[in-house]
């Protein structure tokens, strides 16, 4: 089943999920399909104002390739102050987020810029660095250039903002540059994350591909960082799945990073979709790695985390995720292993453990979705009544018994007994020698045992409690 895409090119998606996020509502919820205030579409702003380098007439350059939940959002110079934030500054700065929210984005823009009356506690270091940032700032150029790459731009008030990234406050990204079909928000609603050690195991890039394929059988998006390891092998499975994924990069949309996983993230770009807080040609920094776990975090129900070392930022997403209210999950590993350490010390707070697909969602999903009960396999004596259980139990394994020991090493009478002993007999738990009783010989391949011959229930039976 599929629906028509949200990026305006007709491309098919999985149909996920339609129901509000668990707690959020929708984006935008409490000020209506649109912000406040605007009461119009976006695409009925008009030309823009003069001095922004930006055509007034046509805005061909925001319309093109993108669909109707960007173009029925926010006013076109909104959209271009905070395009020209995201080169000005860095993604989660809690101050920027402050004056975004007392000032709004054109106000800020022009303030950071020189052309207004200075933040309020902006330092002139900071002033200084703004100005440096925006020689030869050109939003319109950054906004053509992701159209081209067959992206767009979303803000908080366009239909497509994931309502939930407002639980971030102040640190709220500026906005997302998005590469793929697919509409974020719905997406968004039935996600979860997959996140671990670079430098993952055998075994955890096993669990993370599982995890990645069985989520998304159950209809649920796979969100990571593309990064090696962990994130890499969890995206792959969700792919080979025939699932739905999303990628959180710590650059630029259109800088596939790592390097070795260009491939995976083209990848995921045309089945799925790539986000990103930083403008189009912008590389990862060391501190925009742990600023990009805050989306990861934010942006789904739970995450997961398998691998991770004390000192992973895998963690940081999970303790993220935990202040956010989100589930919080951990697969256990080896104790001898030390990429098993940050995940072990994880479960002992509030993580919860999990094994498998259906563990996840049955934590993060809704009423229906229950793993299946665990359970050892069930042999023939677990069908015996409690009574049969003791009598079949009193016998020796060498050499068998006679009918008064049974029945003392049974705590029964003789008569109770010899009546068990021979519902025994008669379901091939036991044989008869004379006076004695003995439990069925095991039969081992050795024994010239033939396909057909019957079942030695007997033998399988007190073998297994030997």
């Amino acid at each position: 089943m599929s629906v028509p895409s949200a990026g305006g090119r007709g491309a098919a998606v999985p149909a996920l999920f339609s129901e509000p996020w668990q707690g959020q509502g929708v984006p935008g919820e409490g000020r209506g399909a649109l912000n406040e205030g605007r009461g119009a579409p976006y695409k009925e702003h008009g030309a823009l104002d003069e001095g922004h380098g930006v055509p007034g007439a046509g805005q061909g350059v925001l319309d093109e390739g993108q669909g109707v939940a960007e173009r029925w959002g926010v006013p076109d110079e909104e959209r271009l102050a905070r395009a020209a934030l995201t080169r000005l500054v860095e993604p989660g700065d809690q101050a920027v987020g402050r004056w975004l929210r007392r000032m709004g984005p054109v106000a800020l823009w022009r303030a950071l810029t020189g052309k207004g009356k200075p933040p309020p506690g902006a330092t002139g270091d900071r002033l200084a660095g703004c100005a440096l940032r925006a020689t030869g700032l050109d939003p319109a150029a950054d906004l053509a250039l992701i159209a081209r790459c067959g992206g767009r731009f979303i803000c908080p008030g366009d239909l497509d903002w994931p309502g939930q990234l407002d639980d971030l406050g102040d640190t709220r990204p500026v906005g997302l540059w998005v590469r793929g079909p697919a509409g974020l928000r719905m997406w968004a609603l039935r996600s979860v994350a997959v996140v671990g050690a670079r430098g993952c195991s055998d075994y955890g890039a096993h669990v993370a591909a599982t995890l990645g394929a069985g989520l998304a059988e159950r209809g649920w998006v796979v969100v990571s960082g593309a990064a090696h390891g962990v994130d890499g092998a969890a995206h792959r499975g969700a792919l080979a799945a025939g699932g739905a994924t999303i990628a959180v990069l710590a650059s630029g949309a259109d800088v596939p990073y790592p390097r070795g996983h260009a491939e995976l993230i083209e990848r995921i770009a045309e089945q799925g979709l790539v986000l990103a807080e930083l403008p189009p040609g912008a590389h990862p920094t060391r501190p925009r790695f742990v600023l990009r776990n805050r989306v990861i975090a934010a942006l789904t129900r739970g995450t997961v985390v398998v691998e991770a070392q004390f000192r992973s930022g895998s963690l940081v997403t999970a303790r993220r995720a935990q202040q956010l209210g989100r589930s919080t999950m951990g697969v256990p590993g080896p104790v001898t292993s030390g990429l098993s350490a940050g995940v072990h010390e994880l479960l002992r707070g509030e993580a919860v453990l999990v094994t498998d697909a259906a563990e996840v969602a049955e934590l993060i999903g809704g009423i229906g979705d229950l793993a299946p009960e665990r359970r050892g396999p069930l042999v023939e004596r677990d069908l015996l009544d409690p009574v049969t259980a003791r009598v079949l139990e009193a016998l020796s394994a060498r050499g068998g018994n006679d009918l008064r020991e049974v029945a003392r090493g049974s705590g029964t009478g003789c008569d109770e007994a010899l009546g068990r002993l021979h519902e025994l007999l008669a379901l091939g738990f036991v044989e008869r020698h004379g006076d004695r009783w003995e439990l069925v010989r095991p039969v081992s391949p050795s024994d010239g045992a033939r396909r057909g011959d019957p079942p030695n229930r007997g033998n399988r039976v007190k073998g297994l409690r030997r």
